[in-house]
Parts: structure tokens; C-alpha cells; sequence
């Protein structure tokens, strides 16, 4: 069924709806109608329509994330080798045998800003499902903030050092794929300046510097871009736990 586009403010939180009947089935297909031909709907009918196809969008959003996230978890080869890692350094610091990686650190939800996902150290991962395209983009994303997951274990970042920041930066983009040929040339192509030559390093360093300027210790992106440059060759040529650059 074909429903509406989102009213604007659809990143707010909507409020469940009324009855679980309200949206399925017939009843839901009857208010699509009525909200799309403005045929015998009140203004207060409106509103909640707008309410509950919030509901409705997010929880799909939410479950599709989550659908894919499990997915992820049991075939993906970098998903699974970075969780195997972090299991590692979790039995290493807390002696404990049988401690695996707990898929709970990974949630999906609804963020207000352009980004797909992000890492808080004592939080987890966060996967934004309103920004996430498809599995395989999920597949980029979680990659990059697994390698800040395993920064932190392995080596206690401090995320508002901004040299620590930005070396965590570099290695999650330069590891993850997200910067592989394909994907960047999929986002900027040939007309954007984009070149095969170290284009691979080019995005690597763009991705880094974007983020490295939203730390509140970064004055401007002129400062993010020198902090880039200071850490650079140690860490974009540092590729633990991987061998080499694998995707």
C-alpha cells in the first residue's frame, strides 16, 4: 500500500497509537485513503494520522535495522572478525573465559543529525535507523564503529584528546569499507573531484576530519584538518586487529 511521505519533524519521537488496530489491516488502509483525498477527516484525525504513520515508519525503520544487525552479526566476514577481537580483549581484561560479545551494545534508533551511526564508550553502538540505506550500508557502518569499540578496549581512548579521536577516526574509516572504490565513487563521483589515485586515502581523510571537527576540543575544521595530518601515517598504516586493509 502506498502511503503518504512523512510530515515534517518526523524525527520526533511519535506518541504509540491509540489501538494496535489503528494501524493495520483495513482500518490503516481506510485512514491512508482518508488523509490522502482529505475526504471526511477532521483536524484532529489529521494530526493523529501524521502521529501514527511517525509510529508506523519508525517501528519499521527499527525492526528492518535490527533484522539486519542479527544478519550482520552471523555471516558477515568483518562484522564477525571484529566481534571475535573484541571478545578477546574483553576476556583478556576481565579473565573471564566464556564472555562474548553481547549484541545489546548495538541498538538502533532515530538520530536528528546527518550520520549513520555512532560509539560511546560506556554506551555502545548506535545505529541511526532513519539514516541507514540498506544492509550492506549498515554493513560499512558498524564495521567503523566496531574499530572504535576495539580502540577503546584496547587501548583507553580518550575521545576528547584529539589526536586520540582522530587516529580512531582514520582506522575506522580506512577499515570498515566505507572508503572502499565503490562506495565513494557511488557518493561523489568523477564530477566532485573525486580520483582514482589515493582516492582511497582522500576519503579516509575527509571522513576523519569531518568528525574529528564535531569533538568540542576542535576549534574549527582548519584545526581538524592539522590534527588529521599530525596522526596520520601512524595511524592509517596501523591496521589491527586486520592483517592488512581488508575491505
Amino acid at each position: 500500500m502506498s502511503i503518504p511521505p512523512p510530515p515534517k519533524d518526523d524525527l520526533v519521537k511519535p506518541d504509540p497509537p491509540k489501538s494496535e488496530s489503528d494501524v493495520n489491516g483495513f482500518n490503516w488502509w481506510r485512514r491512508t485513503f482518508q488523509y490522502k483525498t482529505g475526504l471526511g477527516l477532521t483536524s484532529n484525525e489529521k494530526s493523529q494520522y501524521e502521529n501514527d504513520y511517525k509510529f508506523v515508519l519508525q517501528r519499521q525503520q527499527c525492526n528492518k535495522c535490527y533484522e539486519n544487525r542479527d544478519w550482520l552479526l552471523k555471516y558477515s566476514p568483518t562484522v564477525i572478525f571484529m566481534t571475535q577481537q573484541i571478545a578477546k580483549l574483553n576476556n583478556k581484561s576481565t579473565n573471564s573465559d566464556d564472555l562474548k560479545f553481547d549484541e545489546s551494545k548495538i541498538i538502533c534508533d532515530v538520530c536528528p543529525d546527518w550520520k549513520s551511526g555512532g560509539f560511546h564508550p560506556d554506551l555502545g553502538i548506535l545505529i541511526c535507523q532513519n539514516r541507514i540505506k540498506d544492509k550492506w550500508h549498515l554493513e560499512d557502518t558498524l564495521g567503523h564503529e566496531l574499530v572504535h569499540y576495539f580502540d577503546n578496549l584496547k587501548w583507553e581512548v580518550d575521545w576528547l584528546n584529539l589526536k586520540h579521536h582522530a587516529c580512531s577516526e582514520i582506522r575506522a574509516s580506512n577499515l570498515s569499507g566505507e572508503c572502499r572504490f565503490m562506495q565513494e565513487f557511488a557518493r561523489r563521483g568523477f564530477n566532485t573531484g573525486f580520483k582514482v589515485d589515493k582516492g582511497h586515502q582522500a576519503c579516509v581523510k575527509r571522513r576523519a576530519t569531518i568528525s574529528v571537527s564535531g569533538n568540542p576540543n576542535c576549534k574549527d575544521q582548519q584545526h581538524a584538518e592539522r590534527i588529521v595530518d599530525q596522526v596520520w601515517d601512524s595511524c592509517f598504516n596501523d591496521t589491527r586487529p586486520f592483517d592488512e586493509i581488508y575491505r
